[in-house]
């Protein structure tokens, strides 16, 4: 590699973007699931996920980062190139969306109501299920590494990306606005508009500070403002902070404790296989993700081995697994923006070893002491809408309308979360019954539903009726046996007659058993079939 410059002034632009984009999705996950009174709202304390789930998922970062930063010296070593620029690797946005509220909240819950668990107890436990859930996911994902290109071609961009587009705007996008910014305006509006106009339209700010800064500093200065002239006023202008004490630092538990009981190891491992379709689809589109980013580095003169990327990843992301992480690994697109930037190898080597550092030390509990999440979370309402607008931007034309289908179970789910929320535990009555059991059917496995129901659409939009209806033909197989539209709470993955015994005999929710969902994608798959045996008429 004689005169490869593996480490030059553009690596420390890009070691902050990449830093920040990785120090961004630990925030989001540490708000996602924490607050100031876990165990009445059965939530995480911040001390068990900076000092037990943030460690094993840092070391993701770390051991991807430092095999790109391998891969491209191997690669200067290779070519004779001189300006070869390492791959981006952090972790993966949309899936840390689903992880929190689709698999950490409900098995904490289920800890405490269905095992008798005390509130740490629970914590552990569902702290156990995401990290076995991750650890099949890393598996996955490096058995099918070869294969990348093949499920490339066989799942429609429309489906993989549609069903990402769902999370973004009904969880990332959609739930802050509701819970944080509404509930202190003053602040969020302001933090918004500057993410809006900074960075989603690109106006420059003075000084070139970057737009999630400039959003960040603004609306903490409007925050203790606003608590300063509540004081001179005596009128309540932003709320009160919450007491905060610091998440005192201890050893990490990188090994989530496989000396348990065989027992509670049964129960974690049939809580990871019930999440596990609802992770599936975001590890699908990390490996779509990674032949995109491997092709976009080519084409910016960097060229990697697919493989190689893809395998790197999943490994990584079983690795973080197996240590108690929680959130998967992914390449990010933006190679030839790092390599615009001037940065070369040594971004990536700093970002494993600041990352490693910070989770391991604890120097992430620092980072929330003193941030109000309504002067935080419009980074996230701009992750949502970035997300969203990248699964149309990337789709072809004729298949935005699958897109716009995979979003409906979407909707589903949040209008069930916002039913829930304001029922806070009661019983509804009748009437409000059937419509909480309908938006749980069509909202249960909603990231599937999306993605096989965009797929199927898209098929039908090429003109590939057999196609679509084999997707339909999947659609029910899943429903018949829980990963789709299961009518439980919580929903679970079991033999269709098993679900019917534990379902209400009420004529209305009767008629929403696995056995008519799957009647129902069979008699449509039918109907394809017909329509494709018959041929196209004109």
């Amino acid at each position: 590699m004689r005169g490869y410059a593996w480490a030059r002034w553009g690596d420390l632009n890009a070691f902050c973007g990449l830093i920040l984009d990785n120090v961004a999705v630990l925030i989001a996950l540490v708000v996602l699931v924490t607050g100031s009174d876990p165990a009445a709202q059965r939530l995480f304390s911040r001390e068990f996920v900076l000092t037990q789930m943030i460690p094993g998922t840092a070391l993701g970062v770390v051991i991807g980062d430092l095999a790109y930063t391998w891969m491209a010296v191997r690669l200067a070593r290779r070519s004779g190139r001189s300006d070869v620029t390492a791959m981006p690797l952090g972790l993966d946005t949309p899936s840390t969306f689903a992880v929190g509220p689709l698999v950490l909240l409900p098995a904490l819950a289920d800890g405490m109501d269905r095992y008798g668990l005390d509130h740490h107890q629970a914590m552990v436990f569902a702290w156990h299920v995401a990290a076995m859930v991750l650890v099949m996911v890393g598996v996955l994902k490096s058995l099918v590494a070869p294969l990348g290109s093949k499920i490339r071609q066989a799942v429609p961009r429309a489906g993989l990306l549609g069903s990402l587009a769902g999370i973004a705007l009904a969880l990332i996008a959609f739930v802050p606005l509701w819970r944080h910014l509404a509930v202190v305006p003053l602040v969020g509006m302001v933090s918004l508009v500057v993410i809006l106009v900074a960075v989603v339209a690109r106006w420059p700010l003075p000084g070139r500070i970057p737009g999630a800064l400039a959003a960040v500093l603004l609306g903490l200065a409007v925050y203790a403002v606003g608590g300063w002239a509540g004081q001179r006023l005596g009128v309540p202008v932003v709320p009160p902070a919450e007491p905060q004490t610091a998440a005192a630092w201890q050893p990490p538990d990188l090994l989530p404790g496989f000396a348990c009981n065989l027992p509670w190891w049964e129960r974690v491992l049939g809580h990871a296989l019930a999440a596990l379709p609802i992770m599936l689809p975001f590890a699908l589109a990390t490996i779509v993700g990674g032949i995109d980013c491997t092709e976009s580095a080519a084409a910016a003169g960097d060229e990697y081995d697919t493989r190689t990327i893809l395998l790197t990843e999943g490994l990584a992301s079983l690795a973080a697994g197996a240590c108690g992480g929680v959130i998967q690994n992914t390449p990010y697109i933006g190679q030839p923006a790092y390599k615009a930037m001037g940065g070369r190898a040594a971004y990536t080597l700093a970002t494993a070893l600041v990352v490693g550092a910070a989770g391991l030390l604890g120097w992430f509990t620092r980072v929330f002491d003193w941030l109000p999440p309504a002067a935080t979370f419009p980074i996230l309402v701009f992750i949502g809408l970035e997300i969203a607008a990248q699964a149309f931007r990337a789709t072809p034309q004729r298949h935005l309308p699958a897109v716009a289908l995979a979003v409906l179970p979407a909707l589903a789910y949040l209008g069930l979360l916002v039913m829930n929320t304001a029922l806070g535990g009661r019983e509804p009555d009748a009437q409000a019954a059937a419509v909480v059991q309908s938006l749980r059917c069509l909202s249960a496995g909603f990231i599937v539903t999306g993605l096989l129901w965009a797929s199927a659409l898209a098929s039908m939009l090429d003109g590939k009726l057999l196609r679509a209806a084999g997707y339909l033909a999947v659609a029910g197989g899943c429903s018949l046996f829980g990963v789709i539209h299961s009518p439980l709470v919580p929903a679970v993955l079991a033999l269709p007659s098993q679900v019917v015994a534990r379902m209400s005999p009420d004529a209305a929710t009767i008629c929403q058993s696995p056995y008519h969902w799957a009647a129902a994608y069979g008699l449509a798959a039918a109907v394809l079939v017909g329509l494709a045996a018959l041929g196209r008429r004109d």
